[in-house]
């Protein structure tokens, strides 16, 4: 598996391997089927939500949907680009987003439900500077060209508005 350095605290972005490198991984075939008619070089912008129990091949499909486009697919982890001090979560999203535009990435969100669960009330400064971190990240996945993929295995957790303002294409694995 291929790293990706891009923060110094570690790596917060992880090319997946091939979908054929791992022979004993197993689709189901009619969500290998779903992923097969998911066309980014028609949508070169297509947002993918891969939802269903643990185990059921999310980061297979997107592997999948990576060797169809022959494109890396690179998995992402927010929780090493999220910084505690001011502006340094937007100047990390801004040198992710750019490397993905350079390396032409299929980025692959896992666990999107703890990202993009639903809304709560804002009781502090914390929660308004959290807020402001995910509507910056959903403004840079809504600029991106490429393909973004989320994962979740507890889709009911996911705010509705923000399925259908960043996904055009919803599979159950």
């Amino acid at each position: 598996m291929t790293h990706y350095s891009h923060h110094s605290n570690g790596h917060a972005v992880q090319r997946l391997t091939s979908a054929n490198e791992r022979p004993h991984a197993v689709l189901n075939p009619a969500t290998a089927r779903r992923v097969r008619e998911i066309s980014p070089k028609t949508v070169p912008s297509a947002r993918v939500l891969f939802s269903g129990p643990k185990g059921t091949g999310p980061k297979v499909a997107a592997e999948l949907l990576g060797e169809q486009q022959q494109q890396p697919v690179v998995h992402i982890d927010l929780s090493r680009l999220v910084s505690k001090y001011l502006g340094e979560t937007e100047k990390n999203l801004n040198r992710l987003f750019h490397r993905a535009e350079e390396g032409n990435w299929i980025l692959f969100f896992d666990e999107a439900d703890a990202l993009f669960g639903k809304r709560s009330d804002v009781n502090d400064a914390h929660d308004r500077y959290s807020n402001l971190e995910v509507s910056y990240l959903l403004q840079r996945i809504e600029q991106y060209s490429g393909v973004v993929i989320f994962a979740t295995n507890q889709r009911h957790k996911i705010d509705d508005s923000i399925v259908r303002r960043l996904c055009a294409t919803e599979v159950h694995v």
